[in-house]
């Protein structure tokens, strides 16, 4: 949502919708509106065939095996579900289930996510003897709970009256209880792995990831919003403030930490596996939330990243303490950045690195696991792709910040090679190596819950309309509502909104700073026009970028690096020649 304001575009909610992004490229186009209608139809075909797949070969089991036809609860175990047709207790979870309820309703099936749900309702319980990772079950289980009660309780009255009473919201608020345990430790940090029956375990691993105790804030504190319990949300508030607090002095952090004595055990990070989501998560709760401190924490750690990790449109890893390159490779789950920097605007630079990795993909037919740059060759061990959902989910955000059938196309080419691929008659298939397609006996939970979802709102976006939504790193929809904002940022004061009129210090923010979208002209009280370029460029004083001093002189829009002045009294990049 926008506000117009003396030239100027301003952002209320930086958040998917069809109204949110740059008006001049709003309008749709109607040549393409009969290739999104069969691309939707192709999607919609993929995910049911998928779905009952699973339901039929897999259900009540965790994931599918699409090859075998059978089912596997190799990812986690987290229900004791007491079925009629069965003589035994049986272990298994539904996790597929779950994941798949909020994509039922966002393809219209309301009488099938009526029935997933009354079906969790009576049969699905977590008083389990099982130990679980706490990072996943947040994400797929926790998060997949708390979006499915909203979606069962709002205006559209999609569940028949009287069905339902909050009975998801009561199964979500259980395994929370079950789960707050793990923040029991010296630093506030949880323990990565938890017993759903008795808690943490003796002699429990106390190594995690930055993502596992710093991607916790959106389920958890959706759930104390809900029902009113704040230690939800303070646990996982009081983990990511810790998290936060052991940044190097670049505004860098590690990848694994050790939760009882709050030391770095990894130094080196990226934008991959093990902070990927930290980075997301911090946005998204700054929007559904509408604290300040998110964004302030994300501002910093954004730059720090633009700063330390980016190498033209790739993104390598790096040291936290000094900043200097240590891997320089591809991994599929750095994908989902371009995505993220549409949410701050950073447009440009968004599209230039979806670019590179779409073209990885037109090589290899598929996005694999990890592709070292350096040596322009895949990993030798990490050829798979275990049906991810990342490219899909950039396409999606870029489209619809854009608005250009370039990334129809993109959407039409994943969808094509997912079916050529990756389809068997027992559903969706991994790939285990790339280089020869050579299938694995794997259906992730994931598949459902982001991948399809992702393709199916780039083609048809109709549930976003008149809705606010951000989506959790599972791909589960959360309302941004104004009553869960303890106050609005204080960015957006209306007593602010001239702010970008006054004069050269106000000339001198970013385009995240400003929260603008960058394809907008800014327009200043003195009559100069000017487009932002990405989020971390901040202009020099003069258009002839002539200075007297340093502080004359701006941050450069593709590097992020400070510019200086020059003995001969011009900015540039100097100090880095």
């Amino acid at each position: 949502m926008f506000l117009r304001k003396s030239g100027t575009w301003v952002l209320i909610f930086l958040v998917i919708s069809p109204t949110i992004f740059c008006k001049s490229m709003s309008a749709p186009d109607p040549r393409w509106a009969a290739k999104k209608r069969r691309m939707s139809q192709k999607v919609r075909n993929m995910f049911y065939h998928a779905y009952d797949n699973y339901m039929t070969y897999a259900f009540p089991h965790d994931e599918l095996k699409p090859l075998t036809k059978t089912h596997t609860d190799s990812l986690v175990e987290l229900g004791n579900l007491k079925l009629e047709r069965l003589p035994q207790e049986y272990n298994g979870s539904a996790l597929t289930l779950i994941e798949s309820l909020s994509s039922l309703v966002i393809m219209g099936n309301n009488t099938e996510f009526e029935r997933a749900v009354l079906w969790l309702s009576d049969y699905l319980t977590f008083d389990v003897d099982a130990r679980i990772n706490l990072f996943e079950c947040n994400i797929r289980v926790l998060g997949g709970l708390v979006s499915a009660h909203i979606l069962a309780t709002d205006s559209t009255n999609r569940l028949v009256q009287g069905n339902y009473k909050n009975q998801l919201l009561n199964l979500a608020d259980d395994l929370g209880r079950r789960l707050l345990p793990a923040f029991d430790t010296p630093t506030g940090m949880p323990y990565a792995w938890i017993n759903l029956k008795y808690g943490v375990m003796d002699n429990e691993t106390t190594e995690t990831s930055t993502s596992g105790c710093g991607s916790l804030i959106l389920e958890m504190g959706a759930l104390s919003r809900l029902t009113g319990d704040p230690r939800f949300e303070s646990a996982a508030l009081r983990a990511l403030r810790k998290l936060w607090s052991m940044r190097s002095s670049l505004n860098l952090l590690g990848t694994t930490l050790d939760v009882e004595t709050g030391e770095w055990l990894e130094y080196s990070s990226g934008i991959g596996a093990g902070v990927d989501s930290f980075y997301e998560y911090l946005i998204k709760a700054h929007i559904l939330f509408g604290k300040d401190e998110f964004w302030r924490m994300f501002q910093s750690a954004y730059l720090g990243v633009q700063k330390y990790f980016r190498h033209g449109p790739w993104y390598h890893e790096a040291d936290m303490r000094t900043g200097q390159a240590t891997y320089w490779q591809l991994t599929s789950l750095q994908a989902f950045w371009p995505g993220l920097q549409v949410l701050v605007g950073d447009i440009t630079a968004a599209n230039s690195s979806h670019r590179e990795f779409f073209s990885v993909w037109e090589r290899f037919g598929v996005l694999p696991e990890r592709y070292l740059l350096d040596r322009q060759m895949l990993h030798p061990t990490e050829k798979y792709y275990p049906l991810r959902p990342e490219l899909a989910e950039s396409t999606f955000y870029l489209y619809h910040a854009t608005k250009d059938p370039w990334f129809l196309e993109v959407g039409e080419s994943i969808v094509d090679s997912l079916n050529l691929y990756t389809k068997v008659e027992g559903g969706f298939a991994s790939i285990r190596d790339v280089t020869t397609m050579q299938l694995e006996d794997h259906q992730h939970s994931f598949f459902l819950a982001e991948t399809c979802k992702y393709l199916f709102l780039l083609f048809d976006d109709s549930f976003l309309v008149d809705g606010n939504y951000i989506f959790t790193t599972e791909g589960h929809p959360l309302p941004v509502l104004s009553t869960w904002h303890e106050r609005l940022p204080e960015a957006y004061i209306p007593s602010n909104w001239t702010f970008v009129k006054s004069e050269q210090a106000a000339k001198r923010t970013s385009a995240m700073s400003m929260q603008v979208c960058p394809a907008t002209t800014l327009k200043y009280g003195d009559g100069i026009e000017q487009q932002v370029q990405s989020a971390c460029h901040i202009t020099d004083i003069r258009g002839d970028h002539r200075c007297l001093v340093d502080e004359d002189c701006g941050v450069d829009a593709i590097t992020c690096r400070r510019r200086s002045c020059s003995m001969a009294g011009y900015c540039g990049l100097w100090l880095s020649i």
